[in-house]
């Protein structure tokens, strides 16, 4: 009888929590973002930009800073626009994102990516970049409000 109460309070304690995660999982949002990224480097490279978050109507300007490491030669600019998801409010899109990656851009070409920060908030992008850059390399992004 002790160990039927015990597993009955302890499924009831798994519920609970399964549905408080997926209820904050169901309240996230979403908007639409802007960033502009001028990248160098040579073996190390840098990237510094800015651009702006519309949230609810309003719109949030943000600082871009990042490194990156591996075989990097050149410079580029790339527009980005798209959405940001899984957002209850502006910060949570501050943070750093990672990716790995190879390219090559002479002159102007597209670009897509998708990349997710340590909050959870998901940035689905798309543009043109511009400029010669040679790129096999690990880069971190950092965004911030400004």
């Amino acid at each position: 009888m002790q160990i039927s109460r015990l597993f009955r309070a302890g499924l009831i304690a798994l519920i609970a929590i399964a549905g408080a995660s997926f209820s904050s999982a169901v309240y996230a949002d979403g908007g639409s973002i802007s960033i502009r990224i001028f990248k160098a480097g040579f073996v190390i490279g840098g990237s510094a930009g800015s651009g702006a978050l519309v949230f609810h109507g309003r719109t949030y300007p943000l600082s871009i800073g990042g490194l990156s490491y591996g075989f990097t030669f050149g410079a580029s600019e790339t527009r980005f626009h798209g959405t940001v998801s899984n957002i209850r409010r502006p910060s949570d899109v501050e943070g750093v994102y990672a990716q790995a990656g190879a390219g090559v851009a002479a002159g102007r070409g597209a670009q897509a990516v998708v990349l997710t920060n340590q909050s959870g908030a998901v940035l689905t992008l798309a543009g043109e970049q511009a400029g010669l850059i040679v790129s096999a390399d690990l880069s971190g992004l950092a965004l911030s409000l400004r």
